[in-house]
């Protein structure tokens, strides 16, 4: 099982990006996705953006994981 965490990116430089959830800042790789703009919401799983999300489908994900997190 694996966990794709949806966040939105802030930066790309190249294939790489930077996102942020909540405030967190992660480096990650966009060698997977093809397209992403800033501003896009992707899925993040081992560094690496794997899927883009609409804003509303990635409000709803990060919505049920705080309320699965508490």
């Amino acid at each position: 099982m694996c966990l794709g965490i949806p966040c939105r990116i802030i930066e790309i430089k190249g294939l790489k990006a930077k996102v942020d959830l909540a405030g967190v800042k992660k480096d990650i790789s966009l060698r997977l996705l093809d397209g992403a703009r800033l501003g896009d919401y992707v899925i993040v799983h081992a560094g690496f953006a794997i899927e883009r999300l609409d804003e509303e489908k990635a409000a709803r994900t990060i919505s049920m994981i705080e309320e699965v997190i508490g």
